[in-house]
């Protein structure tokens, strides 16, 4: 039987299979309509983007402009100036071919943005709801506090927070309180960028949450078959689910980088979300796609770091990113 979730009092009732657009900014226009086509076609009705996600608002609009009125839309704006926001939602509409964006969200602001704070960045995006330009306020953010601040405040319709099976006590509270609250919550990096490689343990996982809807990152047709697969056929949380939750757990600690690439840029063009946490992927993908000369290039160039501390400042998981790079450069290493 099919997982279906309702996202708050949006009333947005959708299968538990967000389609999750940064990841087709990566393939060709024409590759990235075939999978969208093809996620709709097979029942995905939910897709997310953003300003921020260079064409992937434009592949959509693109790919699925003829099904506007059977899809939710949610897109993002990082603007933290009014006048900018206008812009950039207008921009949106035109790109995705339509005069309404179902969730528009605060894509990580620093802060939560609330009637009267100075900036007029609320005050813009309700009056952008009020003329039909949105249907419903949302925010995204990787910073447990600022998104504890908006679940509280009763200005967001839902939150977008990473979400997965490494979840921490405080994340969980946060999922409780947007469902006391009545908040949607839409699950990103739920495959914890890349480091859970069981994508049926994730989502049985998260179906155990009637209120929180996963965004699957998808570039791939076989990546989208799996996420497809699991609509009429959902994973059973068993023995075996829980047996491969437990081992990840166990191997990843609280303190590792989730790949959100908020650090960059890098002023040395190090592949900072990558090479942080090589050690991780090293020992969970094939050693084919990391152990060879284009990734041997690519870890050097930690050597080069000039200690700016852009990446340390700028993570919103507090990391000792400088650090982080060089125990996983030198464990890279010990490989090659």
């Amino acid at each position: 039987m099919m997982d279906l979730v309702t996202l708050g009092k949006t009333g947005i009732t959708v299968n538990k299979n967000g389609f999750g657009a940064l990841p087709i900014q990566r393939i060709t226009k024409e590759e990235a309509s075939v999978l969208l086509k093809k996620a709709y076609q097979s029942g995905i009705t939910f897709f997310d983007t953003a300003r921020f996600y260079t064409d992937s608002e434009e592949k959509i609009g693109y790919a699925l402009s003829d099904y506007r009125d059977k899809i939710y839309i949610a897109s993002k704006t990082m603007t933290v100036k009014k006048e900018e926001f206008w812009e950039q939602l207008n921009t949106s509409l035109e790109l995705l071919k339509t005069d309404y964006i179902d969730i528009y969200q605060f894509h990580n602001p620093s802060f939560c943005p609330t009637p009267g704070d100075g900036t007029g960045l609320y005050e813009a995006m309700k009056e952008a709801k009020d003329k039909g330009m949105i249907r419903h306020i949302g925010i995204t953010n990787h910073r447990l506090h600022v998104a504890a601040q908006a679940a509280a405040s009763g200005l967001y319709e839902t939150i977008q927070f990473p979400f997965s099976y490494l979840a921490t006590d405080k994340e969980i509270e946060l999922v409780k309180l947007c469902k006391k609250n009545g908040i949607g919550f839409i699950a990103m990096k739920a495959l914890s960028g890349g480091l859970i490689r069981h994508s049926a343990a994730a989502y049985a996982y998260l179906a155990q949450y009637d209120n929180v809807l996963p965004i699957w990152g998808v570039q791939k047709e076989e990546e989208l078959d799996e996420f497809i697969s699991y609509i009429n056929n959902p994973p059973a949380f068993n023995e075996e689910i829980t047996a491969v939750i437990e081992h990840d757990r166990k191997a990843l600690s609280e303190e590792f980088c989730r790949g959100c690439g908020y650090c960059l840029p890098c002023p040395v063009n190090i592949d900072i979300p990558t090479s942080a946490r090589m050690s991780l992927m090293i020992r969970r993908a094939p050693t084919s796609v990391y152990l060879n000369d284009e990734w041997r290039g690519k870890m050097k160039k930690v050597d080069e770091c000039i200690h700016c501390d852009h990446c340390k400042n700028h993570c919103p998981y507090g990391l000792d990113t400088p650090t982080l790079l060089q125990e996983n450069w030198a464990d890279y290493k010990e490989f090659i």
